[in-house]
């Protein structure tokens, strides 16, 4: 197995396909657990009743969980910069510049993208549920998500002269504007929250990251649909690390494939040259007791017996051994290619 023909290429696809199926599969199985977590979280209402149920919990704490409630800010909220009566609890301010870039290989320009920018604001803010109780928040920007609203986005064209254009072509990049956006998670809003829920101090409930290395979510969809997504996310990772690894399977069986036949022509060929000197050995036996083969000598070295039918062209001319040495399997008659040979048997 030493001369296993795997080349550079394959190497290369191969290790490629194991890492990126190690990677996906971890990620996958991450996801499943998360999935599983969520699966097991209760959901409780939030109502008056939470307080007593944390307080008659062992450490007051419950750590995974689910509370559903609207986002209510705990003293000012942050308003919009650029549209007017619009307030939230977090702010997401992003400047992005965009520009086309010339791809040699596709001959084409391609749209390029480049963060220039990016500041999140958040503001203390409780879960509110009925009869005024709540759920305090903390480490909201560490959680997964939510999707905030875009509150504004303004795209500014880039302007240039004559001047910019040649420079553009010359470095292969031409700016086309600059996109600027502003999110908002809006003070009313519904949010499901996914985290570990504890009674503090102060007898207030709060929800924060659990402190078992559990996700933390934070979404402004409804718990099933969370599940779901979280659900759909693991399936596709699924399927790429079965699709990284079905790859490396197939170079495997590709480089295999090319080996078993490499192996399965060397025996042809060790077959055809034990039955060649086979032949050789009886040949030489009939010119030992004084039999001419000059008039049957091969064409090439001139003191072998011919032995061996060139096909497809029938051509019977040299011995096996030059026939091994031919730089290229031409028939030395007639030059056209050689397909197989064949012993001669001569009666």
């Amino acid at each position: 197995m030493e001369d296993f023909p795997i080349r550079t290429i394959e190497m290369v696809c191969l290790g490629s396909s194991v890492a990126l199926s190690g990677l996906f599969y971890y990620i996958y199985k991450k996801k499943c657990k998360t999935v599983e977590k969520l699966n097991e979280a209760p959901v409780l209402p939030l109502d008056e009743n939470l307080a007593d149920l944390l307080n008659a919990t062992p450490g007051k704490c419950l750590q995974y969980v689910v509370i559903e409630g609207t986002v209510q800010p705990i003293g000012e909220p942050l308003r919009s910069q650029f549209q007017e009566g619009s307030v939230g609890v977090i702010q997401k301010l992003v400047l992005r510049e965009h520009k086309l870039v010339w791809n040699s290989l596709a001959r084409t320009w391609t749209d390029s993208e480049r963060l220039l920018h990016q500041r999140v604001n958040a503001v203390p803010f409780n879960l509110l549920g009925v009869n005024k109780a709540f759920v305090r928040v903390l480490c909201p920007l560490e959680a997964s998500g939510p999707n905030m609203e875009i509150v504004h986005e303004k795209f500014h064209q880039a302007s240039y002269g004559f001047t910019d254009m040649i420079g553009q072509y010359l470095s292969g990049e031409k700016p086309k504007g600059q996109l600027e956006t502003e999110e908002m998670l809006k003070v009313g809003a519904s949010l499901t929250a996914v985290g570990e829920l504890i009674l503090d101090t102060d007898r207030l409930p709060k929800i924060r990251p659990p402190t078992d290395g559990s996700e933390y979510f934070l979404s402004t969809d409804d718990f099933e649909t969370l599940r779901l997504e979280q659900e759909g996310q693991a399936e596709v990772w699924r399927v790429l690390a079965c699709v990284c690894a079905l790859a490396g399977v197939a170079v495997l069986m590709w480089a295999g494939r090319r080996y078993y036949r490499q192996l399965k022509l060397r025996w042809e060929q060790e077959n055809l040259r034990r039955e060649f000197e086979q032949m050789g050995a009886g040949e030489r036996g009939e010119e030992d007791n004084g039999v001419d083969v000059a008039e049957n000598a091969c064409v090439i070295c001139l003191s072998n017996p011919r032995g061996c039918v060139l096909l497809d062209c029938g051509h019977v001319c040299c011995c096996y051994r030059c026939y091994q040495a031919l730089p290229q399997p031409i028939c030395p008659i007639c030059r056209q290619n050689i397909k197989r040979v064949v012993p001669l048997y001569q009666a």
